[in-house]
């Protein structure tokens, strides 16, 4: 069992940085994959970024690629996510997400394979 909290969520500019944060609590964090994915009103949860257990192998949705970097701290069972370059279309609930099985090589994009879920952490970006 695996519990999540995000934080790091805001109000920023456009153009400006956030770094987002999930702790979690749980034996099995640091063998399982961690993926973000967010939610913007009126729209389906999509994916954002993931990471494989020991960190070495990540993944990113097209449209953050460059602005955004997925990392974890496995002694302090923390995923961070590194966002710059903010756009308004960044604006979104951004949530944290751990998978079920253990020491894959891979991170899955897709929200079907995680299944734990964090609260959500709201990130507002202005124009």
């Amino acid at each position: 069992q695996v519990q999540l909290v995000e934080s790091g969520g805001g109000l920023v500019q456009a153009g400006g940085s956030l770094r987002l944060s999930c702790a979690a609590s749980g034996r099995t964090f640091s063998s399982v994959a961690m993926g973000w994915f967010r939610q913007a009103p009126g729209k389906e949860r999509e994916f954002v970024a993931a990471i494989n257990w020991s960190g070495i192998n990540t993944y990113y949705a097209d449209s953050m690629k460059g602005r955004f970097t997925i990392s974890r701290d496995n002694a302090r069972k923390t995923v961070y996510l590194q966002m710059s370059s903010l756009k308004p279309e960044d604006t979104a609930v951004y949530y944290c997400a751990a998978a079920q099985t253990r020491f894959g090589s891979n991170a899955s994009t897709s929200q079907y394979e995680y299944a734990y879920w964090g609260q959500g952490t709201q990130v507002t970006v202005s124009s």
